[in-house]
């Protein structure tokens, strides 16, 4: 299914520039065709992992996240859908059941509102699958075929590297976001995002080649979980960032590759 590259999906795009410009790199190294299809995707992801921030009041963060599930539901039942530059060319895109599958993954995201910590591990994993996991399998089954066990082991790797990158900027907001923040604590976390990824890359031919461009958001994560591995003190200290170059050379050979 072609889709157009409208005034609505030209908004989804510069929403997602200015707010998460590896995942905007991400699309555009991948084919013109399904840029749509991801760019309101992305877009979601964008506005949603920023409404427990916009504000100190959790009512308000919690109903901000609300509308979003409110959103969703209206695609999943197939019903009138409400007028929104990002909603609307979901609404073109999403089945029923990738809509109750993104639904899912804003649910998850309240535990950014509030500062208590993961429970356990269990919890700890259940965050980053129904996060990053449902993020990924809706982004690839848009495009095409994929087992979603593969995108959710993907997901989760890349959600871990992610998370990492992420860690002194959570802390600097009064987030706990590990379990264990001591070097061997991140070793062992980063060791099973990377024991995942291998998984997932095992299985790759359950990934069409027509998913495959969604994942290459994750084109940095290997790299990173390594880099944790070797040194988990950088992870603390912020110094989990490839250089420009680097960066720029490793998107275009996984695109080139069609290789994730």
């Amino acid at each position: 299914m072609s889709v157009a590259f409208d005034d609505d999906v030209k908004a989804c795009a510069a929403l997602v520039h200015r707010a998460d410009p590896d995942r905007f790199m991400a699309v555009m190294a991948a084919p013109v065709a399904v840029r749509p299809k991801l760019f309101p995707i992305y877009a979601l992801n964008a506005e949603v992992a920023r409404a427990p921030w916009v504000t100190q009041e959790t009512m308000i963060a919690e109903m901000r996240l609300q509308w979003w599930r409110d959103a969703l539901q209206e695609i999943a039942e197939s019903g009138t859908v409400r007028r929104h530059e990002v909603v609307t060319p979901l609404s073109r895109v999403l089945s029923p059941h990738l809509a109750a599958q993104l639904d899912e993954y804003v649910a998850v995201r309240r535990w950014d509102i509030y500062r208590d910590p993961f429970e356990d591990q269990a919890h700890f994993d259940t965050y980053l699958d129904q996060s990053a996991g449902s993020l990924m399998v809706a982004s690839a089954q848009v495009l095409g075929p994929a087992d979603e066990g593969v995108l959710r082991d993907f997901g989760y790797a890349v959600g871990v590297a992610n998370w990492l990158r992420a860690i002194p900027e959570l802390e600097a907001r009064g987030r706990i976001p590990l379990l264990d923040g001591t070097p061997d604590g991140v070793r062992a976390l980063a060791q099973a995002g990377l024991d995942r990824l291998r998984r997932a890359r095992v299985n790759a031919a359950m990934v069409s080649a027509q998913a495959r461009p969604a994942l290459y958001s994750g084109w940095q994560a290997e790299w990173v979980l390594r880099r944790a591995i070797a040194k988990p003190d950088r992870v603390a200290a912020g110094d989990m960032a490839q250089g420009e170059m680097r960066r720029r050379l490793s998107l275009m050979w996984t695109a080139a590759r069609g290789h994730w």
